[in-house]
């Protein structure tokens, strides 16, 4: 006899169905599963054995065959449980057959029984609603597949109350959708005294979306900004919040099963290494870059960062996608991003301080600088210097203005945005003007005959390339909408022209 039970593996976010084959033939007691299992599919057999015995039941004396297929697929994870163990007492005449074809299921068992939580159930979710199946999950996740759609959710705490479901003797509830808890209150704008022209440019890389590089020595609070830009962040659109909850549910990092409509902060030490910022390892799984998609990425200390990984990220925040390459699979993730960086100007930091400068100046901060290549540099929007606080500053009382009256302002230019880029069609859609391309700027946001004479003589007196020339567009776009002006101006050229980098090696 041969029974069936649907489950499925997955390839970044996307999803691969798998059908997995029961059979139960005559012979010698054996339990076998074959169809490309990884480590810990191989050990389903001890857990869905552990599991059966702890609710009463065990295996009948019989050649038991798993077959996973499609058989060239690699499988891997622990959520293979649960669809053999259904598979397994289908075969066993304990569940009808017909109603298990219904259902995609993923699951890990624990010895006494219970259904233990896997990554990947919101994924799983969109993939069984597509095909117009129920879903089998844990009990702690069914609020996370309920974001999946209109679907049939069987959140079962363990085996024996999704048997007594499926007897009729149990009802298991529908989930609702579930919100991640709120975090914490992000830290205040108002905290930060002085630093004016680096607010700045942290309001307009907020505004716009731009990549945003902070120099300065150090203490001067270049950690302290790049911590508050979560705060005058808008929130996550539903959609967004749903391409980053199926991010988070495949690294298995979704809070308690519930969405969180927060942007994503991250900032990894700077010991990282490629795989940890791009993606990889054994299973592909996301890197820092794709865990911050639709929010920020803050590399503290940059030229400390290996080269290698600095390096690859070069491809993924022009196209906004982290491909990862191995011999045995080809994953994409998501990656749009923001990128924010910190750095000292030489080793030491201390490069413009007459008192304290190193005596290697400016040697020193030419090697240090040179850690960082120009492509990388010519990939972020605005350079800004952070200069070290004086004592005058600190002694002055908190600035009037804190992250509600910033982020007030940078939710009207995102909405501005928002309008301007509306009747895209659907392939050409962004959300902001750091994502707009060099034909949409030109026919939606350019700029009036002074602001483009202006950018044209600063083009080829600054040799910029043609993605710095768009990049400083880009901002003056933003700059614009940060006035509400209709058209990008003169004067907004000129200040995004004094974000770009021209002579960092200089010192």
């Amino acid at each position: 006899m041969v029974a069936r039970a649907s489950t499925v593996s997955f390839s970044g976010i996307d999803t691969l169905p798998i059908d997995v084959q029961v059979q139960t033939a005559s012979g010698m007691p054996a339990f076998a599963i074959v169809g490309l299992p990884d480590k810990a599919v191989a050990e389903s057999k001890e857990r869905v054995r552990g599991a059966l015995t702890a609710i009463g039941l065990a295996l009948p004396p019989k050649r038991i065959t798993i077959n996973l297929s499609p058989a060239d697929v690699p499988k891997e994870g622990g959520h293979f449980d649960l669809p053999i163990a259904l598979g397994l007492l289908a075969a066993m005449d304990i569940l009808s057959a017909d109603r298990l074809t219904e259902y995609v299921a993923l699951g890990e068992l624990a010895l006494d029984g219970r259904i233990a939580p896997v990554a990947g159930v919101l994924p799983a979710a969109m993939a069984a609603n597509a095909e117009e199946k129920g879903l089998i999950c844990p009990a702690g996740q069914g609020g996370e597949a309920a974001w999946a759609g209109d679907l049939e959710i069987l959140a079962a705490p363990s085996l024996i109350a999704l048997i007594n479901h499926f007897k009729g003797s149990q009802v298991l509830p529908a989930p609702e959708p579930k919100l991640a808890p709120p975090p914490a209150e992000p830290p205040d704008l108002a905290d930060i005294k002085g630093q004016e022209s680096a607010k700045r440019a942290l309001e307009i890389a907020a505004s716009g979306g731009h990549n945003l590089l902070m120099i300065g020595p150090p203490g001067a609070g270049k950690s302290m900004l790049a911590a508050r830009l979560p705060g005058i962040l808008p929130s996550l659109s539903p959609a967004e919040a749903l391409e980053v909850s199926m991010i988070q549910s495949v690294a298995g990092l979704l809070s308690e099963g519930g969405l969180s409509r927060t942007r994503p902060f991250r900032d990894p030490h700077h010991s990282s290494s490629t795989p940890a910022l791009v993606g990889g390892g054994q299973r592909a799984r996301p890197g820092e870059i794709s865990l911050a998609h639709n929010g920020v990425l803050f590399l503290d200390e940059l030229p400390e960062f290996q080269r290698q990984a600095l390096e690859s990220l070069r491809q993924p925040l022009e196209s906004g996608r982290a491909v990862v390459a191995r011999a045995n699979a080809h994953v994409t993730y998501p990656a749009r991003v923001q990128l924010v960086a910190a750095m000292n100007p030489c080793r030491c930091g201390y490069l413009d301080d007459p008192e304290r400068a190193c005596t290697r100046a400016p040697r020193c901060a030419m090697d240090y600088q040179a850690r960082i290549s120009g492509p990388l540099f010519d990939r972020i929007d605005l350079h800004v210097d952070v200069p070290a606080v004086s004592a005058a500053d600190l002694s002055l009382p908190p600035p009037a203005e804190g992250s509600a009256q910033v982020a007030a302002r940078v939710a009207a230019a995102r909405a501005a945005q928002t309008r301007r880029y509306a009747a895209l069609p659907e392939d050409r859609r962004i959300r902001s003007n750091a994502e707009a391309d060099g034909r949409l700027l030109e026919e939606i946001a350019g700029p009036d005959e002074p602001g483009r004479k202006l950018l044209s003589e600063a083009a080829e007196r600054l040799k910029l390339s043609a993605r710095g020339y768009h990049r400083v567009l880009r901002v003056a776009r933003t700059l614009a909408d940060m006035e509400e002006a209709p058209s990008v101006r003169r004067p907004h050229i000129a200040e995004a022209l004094s974000y770009r980098r021209i002579a960092l090696s200089a010192g």
